[in-house]
């Protein structure tokens, strides 16, 4: 069964994207800066939202070739403009609703799921097989870390304080237990990389 990770550019302060994010302000007040890394390096360029600088490589690689499924809440998938024009990654993508639109564009490798997150996580596992399964979106992150079914954590932290908007970490009890198993310092970000350990959990487990 694929590992799951939760991935996603932050600030420095923990934001994922800026205050007043929406479809008209995808990334919120200031939130470009998240994810300028993306696009540092015009000589690495491997997608046309992707060209990461040279340290940074290693990680969009693993990005291409090692995912077997995306889960989002519906929040992400609105902002993204349902990844019309075609998501990065090319993985199925579970979108996380209660209200599955009936109109529209989108990607036709996005699934609406109304049975909530953790059949979504069904379905990206069978999908999926032994690849990654990559959480995108603060909310489908939270709800599955209160669940215990966050593997690991991969952060791309930004040299940024936005000071507010959406914070990846909050509304799920704490402390759980993170061992660092990666650093990657690279040109306007540092990739951290956390095997998630819970509560009853020791490192080397």
């Amino acid at each position: 069964m694929g590992v799951v990770i939760a991935d996603l550019s932050v600030s420095l302060d923990g934001f994922i994207a800026g205050a007043n994010d929406g479809p008209s302000n995808p990334l919120g007040d200031g939130g470009e800066g998240l994810f300028a890394w993306m696009n540092a390096s015009e000589a690495n360029r491997v997608h046309p939202y992707l060209a990461p600088p040279d340290a940074s490589k290693a990680i969009v690689e693993e990005w291409m070739t090692l995912s077997g499924a995306i889960i989002s809440g519906r929040r992400t998938f609105d902002i993204a403009g349902g990844w019309k024009e075609g998501h990065p990654v090319d993985a199925p993508i579970f979108v996380v609703t209660h209200d599955p639109p009936t109109d529209g564009d989108w990607s036709p490798r996005v699934s609406f799921v109304t049975e909530g997150v953790e059949r979504a996580l069904e379905l990206a596992q069978d999908a999926a097989g032994d690849r990654v399964i990559g959480v995108s979106g603060a909310s489908v992150a939270q709800q599955l870390l209160r669940l215990g079914k966050i593997d690991e954590i991969q952060l791309s932290v930004t040299p940024l304080l936005l000071g507010a908007g959406v914070r990846l970490f909050e509304g799920f009890d704490g402390p759980i237990r993170l061992e660092q198993t990666r650093v990657i310092p690279s040109e306007g970000v540092t990739h951290l990389r956390y095997r998630v350990r819970y509560r009853d959990e020791s490192p080397g487990r």
